[in-house]
């Protein structure tokens, strides 16, 4: 049933290894929703176009779409090469003008901003970060990746942050794994991310018992990248997704190693006595992507 007092919003949450697509007012308004596997730039966008069409018959024009994808990727509308994945070890997608087969087919405002800063959106908007004006989403999955909402903002610059590429300490006598990043080898995903974990010790972090040495480790390099961010941002609260940052059993070795790595430095109690409230999982659970993409198309129209 069309609605002309609505506004009706596309949605988009690209990852490397699925799409998620709704349509709605986003977050208790939601009409439909899909999800299609990722495979070629053309493959995929085509069944993101073709659900778009379909909802629009039933339901009536958009009236922008949000569009939080997988990067690197260029967020600036004022370059050439907005709307373009950039070189990326996705296979097929490097240079890809995701924004543009959007655009030949629907003439709305599109938003257009990496996975973890949509996150970071949806989290300010509705879950865990309302109320802060600076603060951090990181993801620890398959790869990392940091949103930044600094001041009021989320955070751009040269193209937007990479904080899954941030060097940490290797002790190579502790962990001898050389690192799974192919641009860096040993930097923070390359030593933390899922992929990383499977691969040093031949098994999915799922698969792993709480007690794993694996997870000692992994809080150990998790803990040195966000004392990193604390100094860097300030920010007013970190959260903690994906599917393995958000073990419940790893976020407090998580919080005690960063406070740890601080070592008094900041001195503020919520990290002092309070770090349980200050490092903290998704307010929305894995819903922070799609619902920070519904978020992005309300900020196409401001």
């Amino acid at each position: 049933m069309k609605n002309d007092h609505v506004p009706l919003y596309g949605a988009i949450e690209g990852g490397g290894t699925k799409f998620i697509c709704a349509v709605g007012a986003a977050p208790k308004n939601i009409r439909a929703e899909a999800r299609f596997e990722t495979t070629t730039p053309e493959e995929t966008m085509a069944h993101v176009v073709d659900f778009f069409k379909q909802q629009e018959e039933i339901m009536g024009k958009f009236s922008a779409i949000g569009f939080a994808c997988f990067g690197p990727l260029d967020p600036d509308p004022a370059s050439n090469t907005f709307g373009f994945i950039l070189p990326t070890p996705k296979p097929g997608w490097s240079n890809a003008n995701v924004v543009g087969m959007l655009r030949d087919s629907f003439d709305v405002p599109v938003a257009f901003d990496t996975d973890v800063n949509g996150a970071a959106l949806g989290e300010w908007r509705w879950g865990a970060a309302q109320g802060r004006k600076t603060f951090i989403y990181l993801t620890v999955g398959t790869g990392i990746g940091g949103g930044a909402y600094v001041e009021g903002n989320l955070l751009h610059g040269l193209i937007h942050p990479e904080m899954g590429h941030v060097i940490v300490r290797h002790d190579m006598e502790r962990d001898p794994f050389k690192g799974a990043c192919p641009f860096h080898a040993d930097c923070f995903e390359g030593l933390a991310s899922g992929v990383a974990i499977e691969k040093r010790w031949g098994k999915r972090g799922s698969l792993l018992p709480a007690d794993h040495p694996a997870w000692d480790l992994e809080a150990d390099y998790i803990a040195q990248a966000l004392s990193n961010y604390v100094m860097t941002l300030s920010p007013q609260r970190i959260i903690i997704g994906g599917g393995v940052g958000s073990l419940e059993h790893l976020l407090p070795k998580v919080q005690e190693k960063t406070r740890g790595y601080i070592n008094g430095y900041i001195q503020s109690p919520v990290i002092l006595e309070n770090i349980e409230t200050y490092i903290v999982h998704p307010g929305l659970g894995n819903r922070s992507g799609i619902l920070g993409a519904f978020a992005l198309a309300e900020e196409a129209l401001q």
